[in-house]
């Protein structure tokens, strides 16, 4: 299967974005997946209760061992959080235990120094089942747990001084579908390879080998899978789209998709984009409609709010901004005395080429502007040029849904506290109000309850723009003739149980 290069090696708390998630999800097994109608079912978990929606117990179903043949224990979850927390472990995925208590006293902040080591909120009450307590109620906490930073982690994955351990982190130990044949060397390795792991009690895949393929280029694995020598692609350039459908027939897969494809803007690193004229006169410059149509050959929708048509908590024409008015955008545009240059960046592993020269043009004609677009090598080099603060130009970035709430499109991108190292908030935008009204969602008695002031929030960001919705994605995927039966889930992740060999491969 191809993926682009990971930016992090693996560790699940750190792991935030979808190359890395991939093979992950091969690995290990979650607490919870999704049905068809995306609620949240038990998978490793037998049960998870609560009468309050604040104090929460997670039961083991039996029988998972991890991969080195230690069983899977309450205390593997306890520790796996514990660490992705404390923000001296520098993991990306901390923000997402901010709700539990006692998250303050690890992750206190920049400039200050824990205060613990382990937060109050998470105890093992025996080897099979495990309690969490929140500091405020939180309906969406389910279905929060199949996301990857709740994976647990076995102690082999920790040194003496409780760390987990760069040896773990390239070739780690799991409880899932598949084990690693050998680490990972992030920067120089190809291929990353896994074997079935035939003791894990579920449903196993029908083939005993996986093999993940490391690219560079969308077009050039797209190329290799017409040649039969790569077998999935789950996503394909824009400039295959248009002919995909005719050439491969029933290996060619349309579907809805939960993510977002945005621009953003560095607004901490770079005061010219600071002002909201400015981020509303791009946006109205984009043609939206035509890259649809054109670019993407009718498999993307033009996007018009921050929660993707997919999931509860959508409204129709909520971003004013994001229809196509050139002439009111230079208008903005010269009021806000916006910039004679701007810079557009784009990771070229990722098929985005196309798309992103659209946006471009659509720019300088309307706005009279020079535009330069930037292609980086990797997703990751754009991620953490922009943590360094070392690009300051305007991005291209895209957001896979990590478990189906709206509330999953507002905190880990656009919340104060996604700030930095505990989130993917990578314009530094900051919303008090926002903040607010998200944190009444969190707080509302029921899921349903909460979309309501999760429409609110996501009625900020229309207005405030801190990234620029572009475009709804759609899934459009292929695989070779050597399978059959490939299907992707709402995680955007291959469901390899049901993924089998055709004869004679």
């Amino acid at each position: 299967m191809k993926i682009g290069e990971p930016q992090k090696l693996f560790y699940p708390g750190d792991t935030t974005e979808t190359e890395g998630s991939e093979v992950l999800a091969a690995i290990f097994a979650p607490l919870v997946k999704y049905d068809e109608n995306k609620k949240p079912v038990e998978d490793v978990a037998e049960s998870i209760t609560t009468t309050d929606n604040k104090v929460w117990t997670v039961k083991l179903k039996p029988g998972f061992t991890w991969h080195n043949g230690e069983p899977l224990i309450a205390q593997n979850y306890v520790d796996a959080w514990n660490f992705a927390a404390n923000q001296d472990n520098g993991q990306r995925s901390s923000y997402f235990f901010g709700r539990v208590d006692g998250y303050k006293d690890v992750a206190p902040g920049e400039g200050k120094t824990p205060t613990s080591k382990t937060m109050r909120g998470l105890k093992a009450v025996d080897d099979t089942t495990f309690e969490v307590t929140l500091t405020d109620p939180f309906s969406q906490f389910k279905t929060m747990l199949g996301y990857t930073a709740f994976y647990p982690l076995p102690k082999a994955a920790f040194n003496p001084s409780g760390k987990v351990t760069e040896e773990f982190a390239k070739k780690p130990i799991g409880q899932g579908l598949f084990q690693i044949d050998k680490p990972y060397n992030k920067g120089t390795d190809a291929t990353i390879d896994l074997t079935r792991f035939d003791k894990y009690p579920g449903t196993k895949p029908s083939f005993t080998k996986l093999q993940f393929k490391v690219y560079t280029s969308a077009e050039t694995s797209y190329n290799d899978l017409r040649a039969g020598n790569l077998d999935i692609q789950d996503q394909l350039p824009a400039s295959a789209i248009a002919t995909a459908k005719a050439e491969l027939g029933d290996r060619y897969l349309d579907q809805p998709d939960a993510g977002i494809g945005y621009i953003g803007f560095p607004l901490k690193s770079n005061k010219e984009f600071q002002n909201a004229k400015v981020r509303e006169a791009v946006s109205m410059a984009i043609d939206r409609k035509t890259i649809a149509e054109t670019v993407f050959s009718g498999t993307r929708a033009p996007a018009d709010d921050f929660i993707n048509p997919a999931i509860d908590g959508y409204t129709q024409g909520a971003c004013k901004a994001c229809v196509y008015d050139p002439t009111k955008a230079k208008q903005l545009y010269t009021e806000a005395n916006g910039p004679k240059k701007l810079e557009l960046g784009y990771n070229n592993d990722g098929g985005h080429k196309e798309w992103v020269e659209a946006v471009a043009n659509n720019v300088r004609a309307a706005l009279g502007v020079e535009v330069v677009v930037k292609p980086f090598e990797k997703f990751g080099n754009i991620l953490d040029d922009l943590d360094a603060e070392k690009y300051t130009g305007m991005f291209r970035i895209g957001w896979a849904v990590d478990y189906p709430s709206p509330e999953n499109y507002l905190t880990p991108l656009f919340s104060t506290g996604a700030i930095g190292g505990g989130g993917s908030n990578h314009s530094r935008y900051s919303n008090p109000e926002f903040d607010k009204l998200v944190a009444k969602g969190d707080t509302a008695a029921t899921p349903e309850e909460g979309i309501e002031f999760y429409k609110q929030a996501s009625a900020i960001l229309n207005k405030d723009l801190p990234y620029i919705p572009v475009y709804f994605y759609r899934l459009n995927s292929a695989f070779s003739q050597h399978v059959k039966g490939v299907k992707i889930d709402l995680l955007n992740h291959v469901v390899w149980t049901a993924v089998t060999k055709t004869s004679g491969s």
